[in-house]
């Protein structure tokens, strides 16, 4: 067995509690960046389950990672809306439309799987009239799906080789600022506050700042239109979520020693004006205000944080058995979490895994951990071990992608 190249250094970077400014950013699912990650993603998904059946097990190559949205044209006012062009969308990337005599539909799987994604997360934009969707995915490429079938019955769980050279990256834990924007966003869009506030939609971006040890919020939910009948029933609906993101915030922060919440503010550009009111005929500016694309909102943490170390890539859609834009961000960011939970001497872990297209996935060509630690010499050997055994058992991470276990936005 080819030993693994597993490098464990001190953190070299400040430890993100101690910088002075810290800025942390989550687009919500009916934000349209985050429409596409999660349609491109439930396309990988639904593809893998039909190879399967197909091919008794086997996923075959594909990488639905490219897709983009283009916003329509709606009329809105308080109380009322309608739609005047439909939002497009065109589902982008290469999969395996032929395999052992046997032809795979492709484009219908695909078309099925996005609008059953987005009945999920934007329940009023799933309407035919509404709504335009476009299959453009194209035959895999020759030599990547050489690549990706070189080694006999690997598709059935045995270690593939990479089919590309990329890096992905991870760290753990999450800081106060990075856990207080991932779960505003959540509690905002889980079904029990929708019960409570039907007015609100599902693309909402929160935006958190950390200056010291204070916290400054900054809230984007697009209002659903029908549900407020005029501008004191708007201001209504952003009163009752500064008010109840202000109560959560102040709850999660009382369990993180020093942190306090200095501002909230939702729907800024509105000035209070009828005019600029953040209404929405279906509870997403994807219907007229703004476009999408894959990879352009968040990691595979469901962050965006520009003061940690990230991969630009766009793992979503990406296959889930060879790829490493998506197996190994995902991977580096359960090593952190591993390293840490097992320590408990460790205060913060980075993880960078760089692959080399045509070797095995669990052979990385590099992988560092950077660890922060008051028992470094204990911890780097930690360190060093769970990195060996995770990457021993990457192939295990495929099921949990395909369950949603793993989420990678």
């Amino acid at each position: 067995m080819t030993e693994r190249n597993i490098i464990v250094e001190s953190l070299l970077s400040e430890e993100i509690e101690k910088l002075p400014v810290e800025i942390v950013e989550r687009k919500g699912i009916g934000h349209p960046d985050s429409i596409m990650d999660g349609m491109m993603e439930e396309v990988s998904r639904e593809l893998s389950r039909e190879y399967k059946k197909m091919f008794s097990g086997a996923i075959l190559h594909h990488n639905t990672d490219k897709g983009q949205l283009s916003s329509g044209r709606v009329e809105r006012s308080f109380g009322e809306g309608r739609f005047l062009k439909p939002v497009s969308i065109i589902l982008s990337g290469q999969a395996t439309f032929e395999h052992a005599g046997k032809k795979i539909p492709v484009d219908e799987i695909a078309k099925r799987a996005a609008m059953g994604y987005l009945r999920k997360a934007v329940p009023l934009l799933a309407r035919e009239e509404q709504v335009e969707i476009e299959s453009k995915i194209a035959e895999c490429s020759t030599d990547l799906t050489k690549n990706y079938e070189r080694e006999k019955g690997k598709l059935k769980g045995k270690v593939p080789s990479a089919n590309d050279t990329s890096f992905g990256v991870g760290f753990w834990p999450l800081s106060a600022t990075e856990s207080l924007v991932r779960e505003i966003e959540e509690k905002l869009n889980a079904d029990e506050y929708k019960r409570k506030n039907p007015a609100v939609g599902t693309d909402i971006k929160v935006m958190g700042l950390r200056q010291g040890r204070e916290i400054t919020l900054t809230v984007a939910a697009a209002i659903i239109a029908s549900r407020v009948k005029s501008l004191e029933e708007y201001s209504s609906v952003k009163r009752t979520l500064e008010k109840d993101i202000t109560l959560f915030a102040k709850k999660a922060l009382s369990k993180r020693k020093g942190y306090s919440l200095k501002e909230i503010k939702v729907n800024t550009a509105d000035g209070g004006k009828a005019e600029g009111s953040y209404i929405t005929v279906t509870g997403t500016s994807a219907e007229g205000g703004d476009a999408g694309a894959v990879g352009r909102g968040n990691r595979v943490n469901g962050l965006i944080t520009p003061m940690r170390p990230m991969s630009l890539e766009a793992a979503a859609g990406k296959n889930p058995v060879s790829h490493v834009g998506k197996i190994y961000n995902l991977l580096a960011n359960e090593i952190a979490k591993e390293i840490v939970s097992k320590s408990g001497t460790v205060r913060e872990c980075h993880v960078k895994i760089l692959s080399r297209i045509g070797t095995p996935i669990d052979l990385p060509l590099v992988c560092e951990v950077q660890i922060a630690s008051s028992k470094f010499e204990r911890d780097s050997v930690l360190a060093r071990k769970v990195s060996d055994q995770m990457l021993s058992d990457i192939v295990s991470l495929r099921e949990k992608v395909l369950s949603g276990k793993l989420k990678v936005f």
